[in-house]
């Protein structure tokens, strides 16, 4: 058992941390109090590789394994949660649909851009009405000879208004409940296909979110993925993988929060000493450090048994339960060293905090976690 990275992981884990520090830090602030999606950092993360991190090389990617990922996403987390977000969604849901269940010419027309970071993905499937219950979508599609007629909508997609292609999830056999739905690609400016952004979020603000529409949406059967009827079972292979990078973007999260705490707790004086003296302030950061590093080996465990083609279902709705929650813990106190000052947004620990209330609701609530988890203790 191995407890260190070892020199590859090492060498990303190093280049997307001088990265974020030179070309995220400075901006993260202005983002979030703009809602800038910031295309630009994107584009040049594209070029670092990480948009493509996962994908095979011979599709243009970097190759490189679950744990990989983790590893970058808890870097880009560490300053910003709405770029690790879209890093996260891109990798793991819309090009991580295409890249395991596209076939190969749908990986080369469509894949290979992703990878590169020139174009976005989006990845469709909770409705208004349909979150948690994810099998309970109305979208239909209906064949008609070649091609296929979408109708219905989604919501909260991130990549929603930014996205190039877009994975979509459909009722196909309405009769078979959730064997009876199929995953489309659609792209941008199909017709009758429309994006509205939503504004107004609590955290995340400058990851691109918004409602998809479909109106008789002509899809060609060419631009199906995988099976008829086989899309949601197809799905809980990419939302058991999303959960370990969620749950590194928490880890990220709490990291940030951490460091931003204890670098306040040394140079902010109380009663003549820094607080960081007092043993109140001291045990928080005991606490947030011991649960961080607590997240972040759950974390990589289910990256390292992912990687070696190992169950991992339940270690992954561990990682992400965990260090979602943990992350919750840590901003929190973040904010209670920070004092007055932690509620006001000159110091980035509020943003953290609001951040990571996304990460105990994205990609299965926590309580979803738990009857993940509890299913698989009680088979």
């Amino acid at each position: 058992m191995h407890f260190e990275l070892d020199e590859a992981h090492r060498e990303i884990q190093r280049v997307v941390r001088e990265f974020c520090e030179r070309e995220v830090k400075p901006h993260a602030r202005r983002w979030d109090e703009t809602g800038e999606f910031p295309r630009e950092v994107v584009r040049q993360l594209g070029e670092l590789g990480v948009m493509g991190i996962s994908v095979p090389e011979e599709f243009g990617g970097a190759g490189m394994d679950a744990l990989a990922v983790a590893v970058v996403i808890e870097e880009v987390a560490r300053h910003d949660g709405s770029l690790a977000l879209t890093v996260a969604s891109h990798n793991g849901l819309g090009s991580g649909q295409i890249r395991y269940f596209a076939s190969d010419a749908q990986k080369r027309k469509y894949l290979v851009p992703l990878a590169r970071g020139e174009k976005l993905a989006a990845w469709g499937l909770t409705e208004a009405g349909s979150g948690s219950d994810a099998a309970g979508l109305r979208t239909s599609a209906v064949r008609r000879g070649d091609r296929w007629i979408l109708n219905g909508s989604k919501m909260f997609i991130t990549q929603g208004t930014v996205g190039d292609v877009f994975v979509v999830l459909a009722r196909t056999s309405p009769e078979k409940a959730q064997k009876g739905i199929t995953a489309f690609i659609l792209e941008k400016g199909m017709k009758g296909f429309s994006q509205r952004a939503i504004h107004g979020k609590l955290g995340m603000r400058s990851s691109d979110t918004a409602e998809l529409h479909f109106e008789d949406v002509e899809v060609p059967d060419e631009n199906r993925v995988g099976e008829v009827d086989h899309g949601f079972l197809n799905t809980l292979t990419i939302l058991d993988r999303g959960r370990i990078t969620i749950g590194a973007l928490a880890v990220g999260l709490a990291r940030g929060a951490l460091e931003e705490a204890r670098a306040y707790a040394k140079e902010r004086q109380a009663f003549g000493k820094p607080i960081a003296e007092f043993q109140a302030i001291a045990f928080m950061l005991a606490d947030m450090a011991t649960e961080t590093d607590a997240a972040r080996l759950l974390v990589h465990r289910a990256a390292a048994l992912a990687d070696a083609g190992l169950p991992f279902v339940r270690e992954a709705s561990m990682a992400k339960l965990f260090a979602s929650e943990a992350a919750m813990r840590a901003t929190t106190k973040a904010i209670q060293i920070h004092g007055g000052y932690g509620f006001t947004r000159d110091f980035p620990v509020e943003r953290y905090f609001r951040d990571a209330k996304l990460c105990e609701i994205g990609e299965g609530t926590s309580e979803i976690q738990r009857v993940v988890i509890a299913r698989s203790i009680l088979r």
